[in-house]
């Protein structure tokens, strides 16, 4: 037997025997394909930007890329029509968990011994507000809705939900302990239980708490599109796919990317996520089937906008735009847009 159908068969049998312990029945739905792993060098960025001694965390704007970095502790403007940095605003804390913007702002929650969550003016690119309250763990997140932001505060799972205009806690929501992702989507906001195997939906207009499902295990990072919520699950690296309307799992991909960090976003069609030392990974959204996946130094945090992959390097403190045409027409030629 060779050594890459041996390893294709032992990836299919741990992830068969982890459903199967669990008590997960091994669905139809549920898609195990391997694919040949490509070098990420075979994508050649159009541009790519040194930050600081880290680069993590990036949200896409009509008009510009976010970008957070450690040394400096910061958050960086970049204008996708030029590909130049613009701005750079410096932050009391460190910017360790997702960005989101809203209300003419961004949102940046900060770690530290006193956790805070900035407002950053998007128009004037001026930290306007830090308020006093923060994450309750790095490799968290903010999002927001219509009328309010959302932010995991504490380990018990105490959400917040704030007036952006007056920084106020408006309303709490009691989530599953251990819960600190939330995203906005249709009129829903999802949390993540990191801590578990689990998604909490919750209406963003009444703040009711609507339905838990069940994902991997470890889920942090979440994205949708094609008609779906799709969690990143750090502890076994597969995705899971949730029908937002039945709040069910409708399938789970196995990317074989397990553990810390990494990052997942929705763009032409695709699923897309990163892990360090597996940059980037693309999914069929339609048919819930990975198509490509590329190996190498980087990865860790992406976002999909301007007709670009805009991809971090963590350890390198560095963000490339990779071309959206490129990448898929790499993968196949016939997903070219």
């Amino acid at each position: 037997m060779s050594e890459t159908l041996y390893s294709k068969l032992l990836s299919a049998a741990i992830t068969a025997a982890w459903m199967l312990s669990s008590g997960t029945a091994l669905a139809a739905a549920d898609v195990v394909t391997a694919v040949t792993p490509r070098s990420i060098g075979e994508l050649k960025p159009t541009a790519t930007l040194h930050l600081g001694k880290t680069a993590d965390w990036v949200t896409i704007t009509s008009d510009a890329v976010w970008v957070g970095s450690t040394g400096p502790f910061a958050v960086h403007r970049i204008d996708p029509k030029t590909n130049n940095l613009v701005a750079t605003v410096e932050l009391r804390g460190e910017p360790c968990a997702g960005l989101a913007t809203g209300f003419g702002s961004l949102w940046v929650p900060l770690c530290g011994d006193s956790p805070m969550l900035a407002r950053i003016d998007l128009e004037s690119n001026k930290l306007v507000t830090l308020l006093d309250i923060g994450p309750a763990a790095a490799e968290g997140g903010v999002a927001a809705s219509s009328d309010s932001v959302w932010l995991v505060v504490d380990k018990n799972g105490s959400l917040a939900r704030i007036d952006p205009a007056t920084g106020k806690v408006r309303q709490t929501i009691r989530l599953p302990a251990g819960s600190y992702n939330p995203f906005y989507s249709d009129g829903r906001i999802w949390v993540t239980r990191a801590d578990g195997a689990e998604l909490t939906s919750v209406d963003a207009a009444t703040g009711a708490v609507l339905a838990t499902t069940r994902t991997g295990p470890g889920p942090r990072f979440l994205t949708a599109g094609s008609g779906a919520v799709w969690t990143l699950n750090q502890g076994d690296g597969t995705v899971t796919r949730i029908d937002p309307h039945t709040k069910q799992s409708t399938g789970t991909i196995t990317l074989r990317t397990p553990g810390h960090g990494g990052d997942i976003s929705f763009g032409g069609g695709m699923i897309w996520t990163t892990m360090p030392k597996v940059p980037l990974s693309v999914i069929d959204a339609a048919a819930a089937t990975l198509l490509c996946q590329w190996v190498g130094p980087g990865g860790d945090s992406l976002g999909i906008g301007h007709d670009a992959i805009w991809l971090t390097d963590y350890h390198g403190g560095t963000i490339s735009r990779i071309e959206l045409n490129d990448a898929l027409t790499r993968c196949n030629p016939a997903l070219r847009r």
